[in-house]
């Protein structure tokens, strides 16, 4: 079972290509499980067909500790198994806390035993790595993979590079790594070369070009997966692509972040700041 964490900073993207990206490796014969790990309990809508999932803290909540696997996780597109951790009531509490402590009852539950045949395990994990919550899924070893979900515009670099921090602090105690970047275009000029520099920077690599595609809108609207929605189209293959290049991956590495200066040299060189 490979456990994957994907990160980037929020409205990037992050959520739409994590659910395609699955789509693909499910339509692959891969048996993969997406715990969202978002307090808007989101991740796991475009595979649901629509935001129908209860989340793990909304069902303690309601029902207490006295729940069943059934009770948290949903059966989505292409056989897809679908969980949200959800959040705390607005205004109080830790958003972090939830995935300490949805992981920790799945784990109880079950859902990670040999008996489920898993492939993956995907953490769709909000924004930036910026309390120890979020962190989680890598502080404690839950995810071993971490793709980083960037564009060629400032803010999801330096994003991107805070994140790289996080994962190297991480990586002893808990081992894990970064696979790469993946660039979900927003048509930056030279964006393509701008982030195949960035990822080298960092030691790691681009692991693919999401080209931007008004489908990916238009499949949203209709609650779909681009591949479930229009399995024909160009952007379908591109997450196809993406999907392949992850489970053929074997290039994890420890990030060299960048400081900030470096970082910003970089983008006057490619022409994003002036």
């Amino acid at each position: 079972m490979r456990k994957v964490a994907i990160y980037g900073k929020g409205g990037i993207g992050k959520s739409t290509t994590t659910q395609n990206t699955v789509a693909g490796l499910s339509e692959m014969g891969k048996r993969v499980m997406v715990v969202g790990c978002d307090p808007k309990a989101d991740s796991t809508r475009l595979l649901l067909g629509g935001l129908a999932q209860r989340s793990v803290l909304d069902t303690l909540r309601s029902e207490g500790e006295d729940i069943e696997l059934a009770d948290v996780r949903s059966p989505g597109f292409s056989n897809t198994l679908c969980v949200e951790s959800g959040g705390p009531e607005p205004g109080v509490g830790c958003a972090g806390r939830g995935i300490i402590t949805s992981i920790n009852l799945l784990e109880q539950l079950g859902a990670y035993d040999a008996s489920e045949s898993l492939d993956y395990v995907f953490y769709d994990v909000l924004g930036d790595v910026v309390c120890g919550g979020f962190a989680m899924p890598i502080r404690e070893g839950k995810a071993k993979e971490v793709y980083i979900v960037a564009s060629g515009e400032m803010m999801a670099m330096y994003a991107a590079n805070n994140i790289c921090k996080g994962v190297r602090k991480f990586a002893d105690a808990g081992g894990v790594r970064l696979g790469g970047i993946i660039c979900n275009s927003r048509n930056v000029d030279n964006e393509h070369g701008l982030i195949d520099h960035f990822a080298r920077k960092l030691g790691t690599q681009m692991i693919y070009f999401v080209p931007r595609d008004n489908d990916v809108q238009r499949a949203e609207i209709k609650r779909k997966t681009v591949i479930d929605w229009a399995p024909d189209c160009p952007q379908a293959d591109h997450y196809r692509n993406l999907a392949k290049a992850i489970d053929g991956n074997d290039m994890f590495v420890i990030p060299q972040p960048m400081h900030t200066d470096e970082l910003e040299g970089l983008l006057l060189e490619h022409g994003v700041l002036g």
